[in-house]
Formats: structure tokens, sequence, C-alpha cells
């Protein structure tokens, strides 16, 4: 059962015109396994949109077939209202969409430096820019600059990888499970972290195992299961929601 519901206070308000990103009827197969079963979403500009469900369900399917990785067999995506079904990788974070991967994915022989002008590859023309953003967002990674990926620690490799995402200036960031295998206090400063990223102007995209760290800065979320949206609410409405609770909050 799907159900809508007015953003909580705080959302956005975009609501009223087309939405930043749109996925219609989305069907994605890795081989002969459907893994995404006629998935629809939007998300509005300005807003924090998190998908939430158990390994399998097709959350990072979804976020490597908007980011151009993977290419559906059916339905339509949408950003800024272009179509953009089939547009090569490269050209969709040219135009504005940017991902921090799941493990990730840092260059680990590279410094910290060289792993965000690899980030900035698009952007060229306004590196400084974009790297005073980012050495404000993570100070760690200025104290760090001349430190190879690979000898980071944990949270240090995941500010590198939303720092690295953040250089080619996206107009929609998406996350892909930001906290894994961090501290709770790291996980807290992450979430803090993302809060900024998104008040500066950054519609984000959230993927996260922590339910209730996403639903805590998210406006709105979709509950995915086996490659089909479930449910669809305002996070507070989620939050509150007994199947939900008892599903992916912990609760009984």
């Amino acid at each position: 059962m799907t159900t809508t519901a007015t953003a909580p206070a705080g959302a956005p308000d975009g609501q009223h015109g087309a939405p930043l990103l749109e996925l219609q009827g989305i069907h994605t197969f890795y081989g002969h396994v459907h893994a995404l079963q006629g998935i629809s979403i939007t998300v509005n500009a300005g807003e924090i949109v998190t998908l939430i469900g158990a390994n399998g369900a097709g959350k990072t399917t979804t976020l490597k077939t908007i980011c151009g990785l993977l290419h559906p067999k059916q339905g339509t995506i949408r950003f800024e209202g272009r179509e953009v079904t089939r547009v090569a990788a490269h050209e969709l974070v040219r135009a504005g969409i940017g991902m921090a991967p799941e493990g990730r994915r840092i260059f680990s022989r590279m410094t910290v430096m060289e792993n965000l002008q690899m980030g900035a590859y698009t952007t060229q023309a306004n590196f400084s820019e974009h790297l005073d953003r980012v050495l404000t967002l993570f100070p760690r990674l200025q104290e760090r600059h001349d430190q190879r990926g690979g000898t980071l620690s944990g949270g240090e490799q995941q500010m590198l990888a939303i720092g690295r995402a953040l250089m080619s200036s996206p107009k929609i960031l998406m996350l892909d499970e930001p906290s894994l295998g961090l501290s709770p206090i790291l996980v807290e400063q992450i979430f803090q972290i993302i809060r900024e990223i998104n008040a500066q102007g950054t519609t984000i995209l959230l993927v996260e195992q922590n339910a209730l760290q996403a639903l805590s800065v998210a406006h709105r979320g979709y509950v995915l299961q086996t490659g089909r949206v479930i449910l669809s609410d305002s996070a507070e409405g989620l939050a509150a929601n007994a199947d939900v609770r008892r599903a992916y909050l912990g609760e009984i």
C-alpha cells in the first residue's frame, strides 16, 4: 500500500513545479535478475529524500540506474525536465548528478588532494571555489591533504568520498550508505554535514541502512521491497508508521 502526505515542517517549498528528478516505471536487470520492477519516485529541488529497505531491496540499483552506471530496460528518467534515461554517466555528472558510492571507492594510492581533483574534472574553471567549500565542510581533509586516501580512517574516507562528489558542484547529490562502518559519533558528524550540504542548496537522495538516522534528516522517503516501492510518505509519517518501525527501526 502506498500513501502520500504533506511534507514535514521545514521542507522546501518546491512542490508545485516539475520535480528536479523523476523516475517513472523503471525496470532494471542484472542479467536475468529483475532488480527494479517498475520503480517510480520524484525528488524536488531542495529536498532530502531517502530510500529505505532491506539488503537486496533495490536501493543501490536505483542510484546506479539514475547515474548511468546501469541502464533500464523500461521506464523513463527525467532530470530538470530533460529525459536522461540512457545518457552516459560522465555526461550526467556534467548535468549535475553527483554520487558518493557505497564503500566510498576513493582512489587509495592518490592523495586527498588528488582525489578531490579527480572529482572536479567537469568543473575545472571553478576549482578553487569548490575546493574551498569542501574544505570548509571537512576541515580534516585540509589537515590530510597530502596523505594517501588508503591511509585515512573510515570516517575520513567517507568525508573524502562526499567531498569528491561535491567537487563537481552537483545539483543533486546521491549518497549510498554514508554511515556504513562508522562509529556512532562519526555517524552524527556525517549526518550533520549532510544537513549543512542541503541547507547550502544541494538536493540530496539518500540510501541508508540506518533508517532512524535517514528519517531524522529527510523530508520524504520511499520504502523499497524486492525492487518495488511499497510505501511513500513524509519522513515523519514513515517514522510513525507501525510497520516501518517494526521492520526498519528495530521495534517489536
